[in-house]
């Protein structure tokens, strides 16, 4: 299964041949380091663990060092498994964006924005009470639980809470455009996360 890591660089339009023009999110996908193979046998899982993001060897850790030089690449950053079926690569090998094709489709996983402490009506999309006669119950949740039975609120319940900051996967993403020469992956639409942020681009299937 096709797969790599990617920073998200932000998003911009395209001019497609045929006129149409495209929304898109523009990655720059690898080159990424095989660091590591999970087999069947060894671990129970058939993976290839793939490294990304050039970083100071101060910035790691000495385990972390060590396994990567163990596997003979240079630092990096983040760190991801994906699952290989068909056991194609080795350690050391050096995957790059050209393993993606124009007009596949992907799905792209990361990290959302946080926005931090939010009410009812930003995180769950609650409509808002009346605002004539004296009413105060503008943007509050209203009733939430019954009195005497069952005197107590159910597990569940949407309420005011922290949103954001959580993986989200953004599926069907089509792959508009591939430039190799300059690391860059072009996808139909928006991924998850803020720009520069690290984000896994597999194939949607």
């Amino acid at each position: 299964m096709p797969a790599i890591l990617a920073r998200k660089l932000g998003m911009t339009q395209r001019f497609l041949d045929d006129g149409r023009v495209e929304r898109v999110t523009v990655l720059e996908a690898g080159p990424c380091h095989v660091t590591a193979i999970r087999t069947a046998d060894r671990d129970g899982y058939d993976a290839v663990q793939l490294g990304f993001g050039a970083v100071r060897e101060k910035r790691l850790t000495r385990g972390e060092l060590g396994h990567l030089k163990k596997a003979g690449v240079p630092p990096v950053r983040h760190l991801a498994e994906f699952r290989d079926e068909a056991g194609e690569l080795q350690v050391g090998d050096e995957v790059r964006c050209d393993v993606f094709e124009p007009g596949q489709t992907v799905k792209v996983s990361g990290i959302s924005k946080g926005k931090g402490f939010q009410g009812t009506i930003k995180r769950h999309n609650f409509s808002r009470g009346p605002v004539t006669h004296g009413s105060h119950n503008v943007r509050a949740p209203g009733s939430i639980g019954a009195s005497a039975t069952p005197s107590r609120v159910f597990k569940g319940i949407r309420g005011p809470g922290r949103m954001g900051g959580k993986r989200v996967t953004q599926k069907g993403l089509e792959v508009v455009e591939v430039i190799p020469d300059q690391n860059l992956l072009l996808l139909r639409g928006s991924v998850p996360g803020p720009r520069k942020g690290t984000v896994e681009v597999r194939t949607d299937g």
